[in-house]
């Protein structure tokens, strides 16, 4: 993080603007909306510049900037094509720890200006930092068309009844989850339809009849193979209501981060023979916690019904009959196949494809060969790395060629995605020399072949036509 987003309270404090083009006017318009007295410092005003100042209640000084115009001042921004004098003004600033942002030069800036989604009280900061001030608008764009005006009556009508609500809820979590449940509702609902004073009167009915200590629920969520952007909507949705996030060795930090700042992080990963917390203790945390009136998100790499044991994780929760959600994931067969140009079926090549797991509970690798060397099948073994040899001599064994293509693809879907292709009979040598880490997948079948053919994006090669 390279500036740390802030908002500022400006209102009746004096501002100053150096500069006094058309750039200056809109930075000047800014902060006349947030409040502030804006003074302004150049050799040329414009005439709707002029007429700004004067209504914020700020100063004008038509004359070469100098640093005494920087006294009893709160914030600057320095706006004029003259980088040597902007280059001053920062410089001045910085000595007396004044805040300032020089537009469209981000080495000089102690703070930036951010894209804005004005939904006031409700208001929407997006930044790039200063890297890229266009992709911070396009974003703005979007988020401009995708929130309603409506929002901004609904985070009045909240803020009116924020008292009510704390008297009635003792406890800050008890609030929450209060909150959640009022915006995520039909007191929403009513102001969006325009019907304000029917939700003022639903909120206040919601508060009197509220129960002070709701139960805790359970959301079992498949966060993918790695990549954020698989994470589907209803996943995305609840993770950021989730008190408490427990959290897989195969969950992308980056999906970690996604939960709520204030919510409680549980590291519950499992490595071959290094359970950080075991099975049993897993299943009973999310028990704990529930019981505890919280919302307990645990996120599995994958689907949580694929190889994720998400069964045994609510088997106690329906037992205790603890209110629970399963969210499929995009399992990591599909997302590692997709992101790696090899179909799991094709109608010339597989008709069917099977998912195995490489480890069983036993460690031993007891699997019903016979059943897996169908030649017009596309067989996806989940955690098998360390039973490869075993692997592709048991196929070998039982009827497949040494020559069926086969696929490892470590870290799939993420930007340290590896894939390493070979047959049965040369794969084993292939990693010798060309070692891959766990989380591997492993695809075996003639689908691998056409890698080749669908692939050709990850070399960056666009010139190619889409097959």
């Amino acid at each position: 993080m390279d500036f740390l987003p802030l908002f500022t309270d400006l209102k009746q404090r004096h501002c100053l603007v150096v500069g006094g083009g058309s750039v200056a006017l809109r930075k000047a318009r800014l902060l006349a909306k947030a409040g502030a007295r804006v003074n302004v410092v150049a050799l040329e005003i414009q005439a709707e510049l002029t007429q700004l100042v004067s209504d914020s209640g700020g100063a004008l000084f038509q004359q070469a900037y100098g640093a005494e115009r920087l006294d009893n001042i709160f914030l600057v921004i320095a706006a004029t094509d003259d980088r040597e004098l902007n280059k001053q003004v920062s410089a001045d600033c910085h000595a007396r720890n004044i805040p300032v942002n020089v537009v469209d030069d981000p080495e000089l800036c102690s703070f930036i200006l951010p894209a804005i989604v004005d939904r006031s009280p409700l208001m929407i900061a997006i930044s790039s930092g200063g890297a890229s001030p266009v992709l911070a608008r396009l974003i703005r764009s979007r988020l401009e068309s995708s929130i309603p005006s409506a929002f901004g009556r609904l985070a009045s009508l909240v803020g009116s009844f924020r008292d009510k609500v704390k008297n009635r809820f003792d406890d800050i979590e008890d609030r929450r989850d209060f909150w959640e449940q009022t915006l995520q509702g039909p007191i929403a609902e009513m102001v969006f339809a325009g019907k304000d004073q029917t939700a003022a009167e639903m909120l206040q009915q919601a508060i009197d009849k509220a129960d002070v200590r709701p139960g805790g629920e359970v959301y079992l969520i498949g966060a993918g193979p790695g990549d954020p952007d698989l994470m589907t909507f209803k996943a995305m949705r609840l993770l950021q209501r989730a008190d408490v996030v427990l959290y897989d060795r195969l969950v992308a930090p980056e999906i970690v981060e996604l939960s709520r700042k204030d919510a409680e992080r549980v590291y519950v990963g499992k490595a071959r023979a290094n359970h950080a917390v075991p099975q049993n203790d897993i299943n009973q945390l999310l028990v704990d916690y529930a019981l505890q009136g919280k919302k307990v998100a645990r996120l599995k790499g994958g689907d949580p019904f694929i190889f994720g044991r998400g069964g045994e994780e609510i088997e106690r929760l329906a037992e205790l009959h603890i209110p629970f959600q399963v969210v499929p994931g995009i399992t990591a067969a599909a997302g590692c196949a997709s992101y790696s140009g090899i179909p799991l079926t094709h109608r010339d090549y597989a008709q069917s494809v099977r998912f195995v797991t490489g480890h069983l509970k036993d460690g031993s690798l007891n699997l019903p060969w016979g059943e897996l060397v169908h030649p017009q099948q596309t067989v996806v073994f989940y955690m098998g790395l360390v039973g490869l040899p075993d692997i592709c001599a048991q196929l070998i064994q039982h009827g497949r060629a040494e020559d069926t293509p086969i696929a490892l693809i470590q870290q799939g879907t993420t930007q340290h995605q590896k894939v390493v292709t070979g047959t049965l009979g040369t794969m084993v040598s292939i990693i010798a020399d060309n070692p891959v880490q766990a989380p591997t997948l492993i695809i075996v079948g003639e689908v691998v072949e056409l890698r080749e053919k669908l692939a050709w994006y990850e070399q960056g090669d666009l010139s190619k036509p889409i097959l």
